[in-house]
């Protein structure tokens, strides 16, 4: 896909960038904006300095692209406080889930991790599945241990917010579980759709 010379993924990270500034010049809380955002100009700058070396397919891009807008939000009010109630409410939600979603969907970078290893060669289907999720729940577990540390360092209202727990005690545990649904359902669509085996990817 091709808009006046420009790739899906250039459109894609064109629109990313300027989404991140709009929504980094009056973050809600500056300090909690910048450990938030930290993440995704390191997953950005990685996917574009290794764009001329292996070229995802657009859907794989679409896909990691879901996570580095919907956390950009999220950065911007901070997890608790985006405003995300017409959502709750359809569903009769207490607990403002917008992080929840955002966790779920941090699991879609199983598919372009299924995809880099299918099409180097390093692993068959069924193995690329399973390190496609591993690497999902080690990202989740590890990310879950630097929002306590640093909820613990910083302690107060700044500590809470990036923490996000909106009081729950199994509020680690289910952002894990939701990490771990986003993967499954990655892979499920990988295994449909079958990237590596098209010669245009």
């Amino acid at each position: 896909m091709k808009i006046s010379g420009l790739e899906f993924p250039h459109i894609l990270a064109l629109t990313w960038v300027v989404v991140f500034i709009w929504l980094g010049i009056d973050p809600v809380n500056r300090d909690v904006w910048v450990v938030e955002v930290a993440p995704l100009v390191a997953v950005f700058v990685a996917l574009a300095a290794t764009f001329k070396r292996f070229r995802f397919s657009d859907t794989a891009y679409a896909m990691m692209a879901v996570w580095l807008f919907w956390h950009t939000v999220g950065g911007h009010y901070t997890f608790e406080h985006v405003p995300f109630g017409f959502v709750n409410d359809l569903f009769g939600w207490e607990r403002n889930q917008f992080d929840r979603v955002g966790h779920f969907s941090i699991g879609f970078y199983a598919y372009p991790m299924m995809e880099w290893m299918r099409r180097k060669n390093f692993a068959g289907m069924v193995q690329a599945s399973f390190m496609g999720l591993f690497f999902i729940m080690s990202i989740a577990a590890l990310y879950e241990i630097i929002e306590w540390w640093y909820a613990a360092a910083e302690g107060g209202a700044d500590g809470l917010a990036f923490l996000g727990s909106q009081g729950d005690i199994w509020d680690a545990q289910k952002d894990m579980l939701m990490d771990t649904l986003g993967a499954m359902s990655a892979i499920a669509l990988f295994w449909i759709i079958r990237p590596d085996q098209k010669k245009s990817a």
